[in-house]
C-alpha cells in the first residue's frame, strides 16, 4: 500500500501561483511514475503532468508553459508549480502514483484525497 498526502491548494487570483506537493509513504518501492490529475465540477478526471521514475515528463496541452512538475527523490515527494493560473485551472487537484510489480506482474493505482485549487477574483 502507498499512502499519498497532498497539500498546498487554496483561492488564488487569476495570473497567481500556488504550488501543490504530494508526499509518499509506506510500499513506495517500483512506483514507476507519480502526477496530478483534476477534476472541474461536473467534469471528468483529466490529467495534469506526471514525472515518470526516469525523469520523463507528461503534460496536458492546457498547462504547458504554465505549470512544472518536480521531485524531491529523498523526500518522496512530488512538487506542482502551477503558474499564471486562470479559472479554467480551478478543480479539485489529485496525486497519483502508478506502481508495478515486475515479480507478480501487478499494477496498482493509489490516490491522494484531492485538494481544491480556485482561481478567481
Amino acid at each position: 500500500q502507498v499512502q499519498l498526502v497532498e497539500s498546498g491548494g487554496g483561492l488564488v487570483q487569476p495570473g497567481g501561483s500556488l504550488r501543490l506537493s504530494c508526499a509518499a509513504s509506506g510500499s513506495i518501492f517500483s512506483i514507476n511514475r507519480m502526477g496530478w490529475y483534476r477534476q472541474a465540477p461536473g467534469k471528468e478526471r483529466e490529467l495534469v503532468v506526471f514525472i515518470t521514475s526516469g525523469g520523463t515528463t507528461k503534460y496536458a496541452d492546457s498547462v504547458k508553459g504554465r505549470f512544472t512538475i518536480s521531485r524531491d527523490n529523498a523526500k518522496n515527494t512530488v512538487y506542482l508549480q502551477m503558474n499564471s493560473l486562470k479559472p479554467e485551472d480551478t478543480a479539485d487537484y489529485y496525486c497519483n502514483a502508478y506502481q508495478f510489480i515486475a515479480t507478480t506482474r501487478s499494477s496498482y493505482d493509489y490516490w491522494g484525497q484531492g485538494t481544491q485549487v480556485t482561481v478567481s477574483s
